[in-house]
């Protein structure tokens, strides 16, 4: 269903005249193969949050492996790293060039055999800054995009649309036209800040992070203007003409259920009576 709404989605794009060059996505197979065979035009990039989340669990899983302890410690770096060789490149190259670097810096080689990135940054690790050294024994990360606004619209889509209630088609636009209006309107509040002007914070404890933190910055209370203007057109405009905006309804197409298209034939009629004894019961 993502590939599909996927394609569906970038068709619609494409048809309105924009020319996609590139897209940022979460690493869903149908959907890199769906790229990869049928839009070779289009460079798809990774958001750096489900590369760190995977590359958190292989270690995870790596930790359980005899004489492999000690790379746990370094699980939290890792991931940090990685974010910040994509948030802090200015190519695909120089993301490389950054996340290889980490595979000396934990055996404590602070040098690296590459241009682009020759040496760590950071000041000679002494003392207490010493840490657990490791002995020792191409990517499509996204250096610039992220999809982290894309997660947030849809975590706000549940606020209008819960997954417990079931709408229908046109139903479903409405409360998703509403959410985009609110996403639109409160998407670069500024920060909350104090009374005397000190920036504020708020820790959260994800799950995927296992009992640690993470510190995302509070923002401001959101607004909802929108709602004025829709008050507004409703009683200026609908009320006085509601003919008009009832044959606009009438005429947006209702597409054919999903499920509908990956029913075998021969199979179709006994899922059908399958439904139609389910809802009786219910």
């Amino acid at each position: 269903m993502e590939k599909e709404g996927f394609a569906r989605s970038l068709l619609s794009l494409q048809q309105r005249g924009l020319n996609v060059k590139e897209v940022v996505t979460d690493r869903h197979t149908g959907v890199q193969k769906y790229l990869r065979e049928e839009h070779k035009g289009i460079t798809h990039y990774f958001d750096p949050w489900y590369m760190g989340k995977g590359i958190g669990k292989k270690i995870d899983v790596l930790t359980k492996l005899k004489g492999m302890k000690d790379v746990g410690m370094w699980r939290k770096s890792l991931v940090n790293h990685l974010y910040w060789s994509a948030t802090t490149s200015a190519s695909g190259e120089e993301v490389v060039a950054k996340w290889t670097s980490v595979a000396n810096h934990i055996q404590n080689v602070h040098m690296h055999d590459n241009a682009l990135f020759p040496c760590c940054l950071h000041e000679p690790l002494v003392g207490e800054k010493e840490r657990q050294w490791l002995k020792p024994r191409r990517t499509q990360i996204s250096p610039h995009f992220h999809t982290s606004s894309l997660e947030a619209f849809h975590s706000l889509i549940l606020k209008f649309a819960p997954k417990s209630l079931v709408f229908s088609f046109k139903g479903m636009l409405a409360r998703l036209q509403l959410a985009a209006l609110h996403y639109n309107e409160n998407a670069i509040r500024a920060q909350a800040a104090t009374a005397s002007g000190e920036l504020r914070w708020s820790i959260k404890y994800p799950k995927y992070k296992h009992g640690d933190y993470t510190v995302r910055a509070l923002k401001t209370t959101p607004t909802s203007g929108y709602v004025d203007t829709l008050m507004g057109l409703l009683f200026e405009d609908v009320v006085g003409n509601p003919q008009q905006y009832q044959d606009f309804s009438e005429e947006t197409p209702v597409p054919e259920h999903l499920c509908a298209q990956f029913v075998r034939p021969d199979k179709k009629e006994a899922v059908m009576r399958h439904r139609s004894r389910f809802f009786k019961s219910t």
